[in-house]
């Protein structure tokens, strides 16, 4: 049974500590605040009066519920100074040992039914509370920064966590006006985890020189609906954070390939290239800005539009394609089989242009092939064999970009852009559905809003089609020969029996 807390404590008081007992003191707790630092509770508790100050002027508090807030905000000393509360926080460093440690000292200062909470957001919750006498009164709680905005908190339970703490903490968490989801105690938990594989397959694109950073994240951001691309995300939380982190769960996972890095954001992170702090990372900033960005593709001016044979399996997209292309005014050829002069469009899922080419029976010198997995009204990817004609090349990208519609041709590659990120997140967050990390529901929670996707990775899964995804990830897994592709067990068998893989089957306890 979930228990209504009104007494929180709250040690380490950064901006993430500070955030935290902002959405406390709102929601009428009151909250203890300790910090080893000197004077670093103090600086927390002028800079949270004058964020409640921006609030007030904003309007979107009022002054009194400011002024009340605020007076439930305390600081005290020592830790003895937390020993009347019902549960403590702590958002100190990352360091197990160090964690561990502040939690055996608070054993001995609060009482048997006060709730140990870590914000820890890559240690193990079953190995801060090992070695404890009550570790089942410890549990992870972890929020993302910045904390007022961020509206989600994941609830971890480790090996003795107690369900009675976790109840406590998913009303908490609805209390602070969050969304609360219940993740098991595994590498990444559900956000860092399912964030694995945005990132790493954007850096696996630029490993393989299919397109450079610019065109990977405006395909990204304008064909999927990303509010940034992996590359320009990477710069903005500096490599420093984010190579370990994927390091850490590489490792964590015994080197599954699922999660392998890359040695370009290990080689930038060495040459001192992180991103935006530095002012350099895979973009260059002055003024905090992207300098040198480079602008899309020009769309070309063809002479003569040569006749266009589609290729395309799936008679739902042909049907789409075909009235594309007849909107914009395409000489397309009915015959089964290309004429000497035909731009060969394909239309494959997972293929690269030089397969489809060869399975299609058509001369590779005449094929460039477009990716109709997302809406072609807001981005069109155009791929190329790499003995793709320059006319024909134009001709695709003159006739595709004729609407002002922008459009941007890649290199040959499994899976274009769109298709293997989009996929592969949808292939991982099914792997932590068939784990039983999390419920599908908090997964897509979670990740939708821990990470900003446009939806959950499940719900999105279902939108592109769950046999179209496992198609897509069997071929790349064919033609690539590597294991980082192959499909979860959850998908495949959703896919067979056309469920939702938001379907949750019954257990058989």
């Amino acid at each position: 049974m979930a228990v209504m807390l009104k007494r929180l404590g709250i040690v380490g008081t950064g901006v993430m500590g500070a955030g935290i007992a902002q959405l406390a003191a709102q929601a009428g707790l009151e909250v203890l605040l300790f910090d080893k630092r000197e004077g670093a509770a103090a600086a927390a508790l002028e800079s949270l009066s004058a964020t409640f100050d921006k609030l007030v002027g904003k309007g979107k508090v009022s002054r009194e519920s400011a002024d009340a807030a605020l007076s439930r905000l305390e600081i005290v000393d020592t830790l003895d100074g937390l020993a009347a509360c019902e549960m403590v926080l702590e958002a100190i460093v990352e360091d197990l040992g160090i964690k561990h440690s502040l939690f055996r000292d608070l054993e001995a200062i609060v009482s048997s039914d006060c709730i140990l909470a870590t914000n820890t957001s890559s240690l193990s919750v079953t190995a801060i509370a090992s070695g404890l006498a009550l570790p089942g009164r410890v549990a992870g709680f972890h929020f993302f920064n910045p904390v007022p905005l961020m509206k989600v908190v994941e609830v971890i339970g480790g090996t003795d966590t107690d369900a009675s703490v976790l109840d406590t903490l998913l009303e908490l968490s609805h209390r602070l006006g969050h969304t609360g989801v219940l993740a098991k105690d595994t590498p990444g938990f559900i956000v860092n985890h399912a964030g694995r594989a945005y990132g790493t397959e954007g850096l696996k694109l630029l490993e393989e020189n299919i397109a450079p950073p610019d065109d990977i994240d405006r395909i990204l951001r304008e064909s999927a609906g990303f509010r940034m691309g992996p590359l320009e995300l990477f710069d903005l939380t500096g490599l420093d954070v984010s190579h370990p982190a994927m390091e850490s769960i590489f490792e964590q996972f015994y080197h599954d390939p699922r999660y392998r890095p890359s040695y370009l954001s290990r080689q930038m992170l060495r040459g001192k290239r992180l991103g935006r702090k530095t002012g350099v990372g895979f973009y260059r900033y002055e003024g905090g800005k992207k300098a040198d960005v480079l602008a899309p593709q020009p769309v070309p001016l063809a002479k003569d539009t040569p006749p266009v044979w589609l290729g395309v399996d799936d008679d739902t997209v042909r049907e789409s394609v075909v009235s594309l292309l007849a909107g914009l005014g395409c000489r397309l050829e009915s015959s089964a089989n290309p004429s000497q002069d035909a731009l060969c469009l394909l239309v494959p899922f997972g293929e690269d242009a030089t397969s489809a080419s060869d399975r299609f029976g058509v001369d590779p010198t005449r094929t460039v092939c477009l990716d109709a997995l997302t809406g072609l009204d807001s981005h069109r990817t155009l791929m190329v064999t790499p003995v793709t004609r320059q006319d024909m090349r134009d001709a695709a990208h003159g006739l595709l970009g004729a609407d002002g519609v922008g459009v941007t041709v890649i290199r040959d590659s499994v899976g274009f852009v769109s298709q293997r990120v989009l996929a592969s997140i949808v292939n991982l967050a099914c792997e932590i559905a068939q784990r039983e990390i999390a419920t599908p529901v908090d997964i897509d929670n979670a990740v939708r809003l821990g990470l900003n996707y446009p939806q959950g990775p499940l719900a999105w899964g279902d939108q592109l089609g769950p046999r179209r995804v496992l198609a897509i990830l069997e071929r790349m897994s064919a033609l690539t020969g590597d294991p980082r592709y192959r499909p979860s067990p959850w998908l495949r068998r959703r896919a067979m029996l056309g469920l939702s893989l938001l379907y949750q089957e019954p257990s058989i306890r």
